[in-house]
């Protein structure tokens, strides 16, 4: 069983990167509360250990080249969010067909009928992680964001 602020971790990053793909090009505001879930500062301001820990994730992203953003607004979010292109090229990229099957067999025998380039569609990086975050265990959700992150194609500071 993985640490539970490691799952933590891939669920956010994988909420965070879907909403980024859901509005590129668009810069947007990323919001940790919508990642992370609500929070209630403490009678000293002090947001929790779980929204600090979705906070740290977008920045983490930021720093490892997955995303650009203008400012932080606080601790709250990121303002004017975008995409890196790595990070796009790599989300919609097909993922091991060993990868889509473990963690996406029905949507992959329901892409078996359609044609050629529904079935690839179905097979990129950001159609798993979807798949995963409205269907999937932790277990899954982990999964698919440990190999979009760290399989191969990570994103490199020069890419963007």
């Amino acid at each position: 069983m993985a640490d539970i602020h490691i799952e933590e971790f891939y669920k956010d990053a994988a909420i965070a990167l879907v909403q980024l793909y859901n509005a590129f090009p668009r810069r947007v505001d990323l919001y940790v509360e919508d990642i992370a879930g609500p929070d209630e500062p403490d009678e000293f301001g002090l947001h929790s250990r779980r929204h600090m820990a979705g906070f740290g994730t977008l920045l983490w992203l930021g720093e490892e080249n997955f995303l650009r953003y203008i400012d932080t607004i606080r601790q709250d979010a990121l303002g004017q969010a975008v995409l890196t292109q790595a990070a796009f090229i790599r989300l919609s990229a097909p993922a091991s067909a060993t990868l889509a099957a473990e963690v996406a067999p029905r949507a992959l025998e329901s892409a078996a009928k359609a044609p050629p380039t529904v079935q690839e569609d179905f097979s990129t990086h950001i159609h798993l992680l979807r798949e995963a975050l409205s269907h999937g265990s932790s277990a899954r959700i982990s999964r698919i964001a440990r190999a979009t992150l760290f399989d191969r194609a990570t994103p490199k500071a020069e890419d963007h």
